[in-house]
């Protein structure tokens, strides 16, 4: 009885989610976390649902002080610079430095005085999940609260919040560029394309089987925070989710998740929703799983993503398997019509046009090229080379527990095209580079290329025109 009465406790605080999340739960005999997230619930909902939301004040309090020991989260917008729709660029380093230390004087360290003396910005290491141990996917506000007006379907989490500050963030709604009709530019009207919307929309733009395609991007399914079961996130019983919750008009809100890869959870990575523009360039798909077609990503997505990573949970939880023949090559054949945003600045090769560029972003190109060593992954005309590549950055940190995440190593990430990057804040593959000016020095200091101050600002200045 006692025994039994322990397995009992221990699945409370499991199901409970305070802070257990997937591969978390540890055997009986303490050895080992289990690959598998438990399927049979002891808890009712109501119980689940008011232990959570109890602790949720203390675990956003602990979140957000990892932000601001890291960053200057401050809305300081970058004078004339704006994204394809004029939501205003921030601008400036956010990631903060260790006290009496200077960036030049960082970037003249070797990668192991800087890891021996601990040196190395917070805000440069891989960035935990708002509730790392919990995980599961988080939505902005901004599009919370539109899916609520369209659509009256409520992607709020009863037990957590977005964190990244909504002037950090994409403009909302995004427009959409099209390959198929690029004489008419942003096709977008302005709106948040829904299921509501986009038949209106689109008919008579798309053919019958990109529409087809674009309806089951946007038709919801179920997911491991969004379902109907008692371990659900949402308040009330939900439908799911959507391919397009999180790619927003094909391209990102950055609402964020966990990889399902990784075994245990304190070794998952956060990854922030990548844009859909330009797939059709792309030759890897995921930050790290390497599938070869946007098709096999859309099965994956659908078949395990959407529950951790965990296809037994999949099945209690209502995985929708989709017909590969029909439905997932439709899907795959709007995505791939899903176009970067005009860069008129750009001549046919990808590369500036020096008829329009200015001698700033002139120099910038000559850097990116050449002493920066951005090109050597990042080729023209789309800024990829379509391969995965290990920055090594635990060169300069030692691993350590941040917020219920193992700081660790981020292995082979794949190389994102650049094209329209102004677009798609904030950066890397978890969101920890808020700016391109905090992008330009984690680069300038994880390659070891010493750029001077006035090149860091013409790299700048370059990666803005693409």
């Amino acid at each position: 009885m006692m025994r039994m009465k322990k397995s009992r406790l221990k699945w409370a605080a499991v199901s409970g989610g305070l802070a257990i999340g997937i591969g978390a739960v540890l055997a009986q005999d303490g050895k080992q976390a289990s690959s598998y997230m438990p399927v049979d619930i002891h808890d009712t909902f109501s119980t689940i649902f008011a232990r959570m939301t109890a602790a949720k004040p203390e675990i956003e309090k602990r979140h957000t002080a990892v932000l601001e020991q890291r960053y200057d989260l401050g809305d300081r917008p970058a004078q004339g610079v704006t994204m394809s729709r004029g939501k205003p660029l921030q601008q400036g380093i956010r990631v903060k430095l260790a006290a009496g230390v200077t960036w030049v004087q960082l970037a003249e360290m070797s990668p192991e005085q800087i890891k021996e003396k601990g040196l190395f910005p917070a805000g440069f290491e891989p960035l935990p999940h708002p509730n790392h141990a919990e995980g599961g996917m988080v939505f902005p506000k901004f599009e919370i609260e539109e899916m609520k007006k369209q659509e009256g379907r409520d992607l709020t989490r009863f037990d957590l919040d977005f964190d990244i500050p909504d002037h950090l963030l994409p403009e909302f709604p995004p427009p959409i560029y099209l390959t198929t009709r690029p004489d008419l530019g942003d096709v977008s009207q302005g709106k948040l394309v829904t299921l509501d919307n986009y038949y209106q929309m689109f008919n008579g733009l798309l053919n019958p089987k990109q529409l087809d395609g674009l309806r089951l991007l946007l038709t919801v399914f179920p997911q491991q925070q969004f379902n109907q079961t008692e371990d659900r996130r949402s308040e009330h019983a939900s439908r799911g989710v959507a391919c397009f919750d999180c790619h927003a008009n094909g391209h990102t809100n950055r609402a964020t998740h966990l990889v399902g890869d990784i075994r245990p959870q304190e070794f998952r990575h956060r990854i922030n929703t990548p844009s859909l523009r330009g797939v059709y360039i792309q030759r890897l798909f995921g930050s790290q799983r390497a599938l070869k077609t946007v098709e096999d990503f859309t099965e994956f997505e659908q078949r395990a993503a959407y529950f951790d990573g965990d296809p037994v949970i999949a099945v209690k939880k209502g995985v929708d398997v989709l017909d590969r023949g029909s439905q997932v090559h439709a899907m795959g054949e709007f995505q791939e019509i899903l176009d970067f945003p005009p860069a008129p600045k750009l001549g046919i090769d990808g590369k500036l046009d020096p008829k329009k560029a200015s001698g700033v972003e002139m120099r910038g190109q000559q850097l990116f090229f050449g002493k920066g060593r951005c090109g050597e992954c990042h080729a023209a005309p789309f800024y990829t080379d379509n391969l995965m590549h290990n920055l090594q950055a635990e060169r300069f940190y030692k691993s350590h527990m941040v917020n219920g995440m193992m700081a660790a190593s981020d292995g082979p990430i794949k190389t994102f095209a650049l094209r329209g990057v102004k677009d798609s804040p904030p950066y890397l593959h978890d969101g920890r580079l808020l700016t391109l000016e905090d992008t330009v020095e984690f680069f300038n200091l994880i390659l070891e290329v010493q750029l001077t101050e006035p090149e860091k600002a013409d790299l700048v200045a370059f990666l803005r025109a693409l």
